[in-house]
């Protein structure tokens, strides 16, 4: 009997799912969207990556490697630089996210026999995909160290030593890049959960006609809605910075008012997203779908994870609309880079303009539901 009644309810479940068409696109459209995404923006490859050349030699041997470099799928576009300063100002920009600096006397070294070092300077703002183009970095430096033994005899075994330097990170710390990271991702899901839910939670519990009939505007409503979960979003976030610098001992280096200015740009540029669901969502269940089937790409399109130059060039354009990709750029440098304020404006010009699309859009989305 229990058994049967078992049945029963996973049967009911079950078709209670499969009858709505919204739950059946939710269920269906979504994981296919991802499967497309995972397969094309979740690579552990690192390509078309651009690098800096700062040849203060000129000779065979540092032209040679330079060649080889060039010849890897590693490399995309090569920018030759005049000093060090140049060099310096292509990492900081994030022009670059690695680059080889070769002494004078690197050629004239290799050609008497005597370990020659060529520097190698990475960007430590992306922790990973630095550490993976200094592998490739590394054994493309192997190779030549091979071909200049058997050129010699077998002697000496290694000529050409690398020099590393990981700026902004130079220890390489995970929790440096991941934790200012998730201030961003994690404020995102909630922001968009709550939103997500709030009419559909309306609607499921009867109590949306009221809002048909109330007095109150769609553009009062709105915000209405929008408004707790910019406070719960800026509060989590608040939480996880205060962790991150007083519980990790993460450097913060930049300006706490511009990032909080742009904490709260982003999460209303996210809320719009969260409305625009819960306003074609019938049940609490399907907005919840929604919000992650709209947070999952949001995530990997930001270069959280694999940087976005590696990605085909559609998913390249689609990530300039994704804000969690602006606003990293924004909590990363704010801890790490001391962002100047005039970059941090000019990276918050993004989010405002996708903050002000979406939140028109939802208001729309809204108004269509009350009218």
């Amino acid at each position: 009997m229990r058994f049967q009644r078992l049945v029963a309810q996973i049967r009911k479940e079950i078709l209670s799912v499969l009858r709505d068409p919204r739950t059946r696109a939710v269920l269906i459209g979504p994981p296919l969207l991802q499967l497309f995404v995972f397969a094309f923006a979740a690579t552990l490859e690192v390509e078309n990556v651009s690098l800096a050349v700062l040849d203060l030699d000129g000779g065979k041997w540092s032209h040679e490697l330079v060649q080889r470099v060039r010849a890897t799928r590693m490399a995309g576009d090569v920018l030759v630089v005049e000093s060090h300063d140049a060099l310096a100002e292509a990492v900081d920009a994030r022009r670059v996210l690695a680059a080889m600096a070769f002494q004078p006397d690197f050629s004239r070294r290799i050609e008497a026999g005597l370990p020659a070092d060529v520097q190698i300077v990475l960007d430590g703002r992306r922790g990973n995909s630095a550490q993976i183009a200094l592998g490739y970095l590394q054994s493309i430096v192997a190779e030549l160290n091979a071909d200049l033994a058997v050129l010699r005899g077998g002697r000496p075994p290694r000529t050409i030593a690398i020099d590393v330097r990981h700026w902004f990170n130079p220890n390489l710390e995970y929790l440096w890049f991941t934790v200012p990271s998730l201030v961003g991702i994690l404020s995102m899901f909630s922001a968009l959960i709550i939103t997500a839910l709030s009419i559909a939670r309306e609607r499921e519990l009867g109590t949306f006609e009221q809002l048909l009939v109330s007095p109150a505007s769609p553009l009062e409503i709105i915000a209405g809605k929008c408004i707790p979960a910019v406070v719960i979003g800026t509060v989590l976030g608040s939480v996880m910075l205060a962790a991150g610098i007083f519980l990790y001992r993460i450097p913060f280096t930049g300006s706490v008012l511009l990032l909080y200015a742009a904490l709260v740009v982003f999460i209303l540029s996210v809320v719009g997203v969260g409305l625009m669901i819960s306003s074609i969502s019938r049940t609490q269940q399907q907005a919840i779908l929604g919000a992650f089937s709209a947070g999952v790409p949001l995530v990997l399109l930001s270069g959280f994870a694999t940087p976005v130059e590696n990605m085909p060039p559609v998913l390249q354009a689609l990530a300039q609309a994704d804000p969690l990709k602006h606003f990293l750029v924004i909590v990363q440098g704010s801890f790490l880079k001391a962002l100047p304020p005039d970059v941090v404006l000019e990276t918050l010009v993004p989010i405002l303009l996708i903050a002000a699309v979406t939140l028109t859009a939802a208001l729309f989305f809204v108004r269509g539901r009350l009218e």
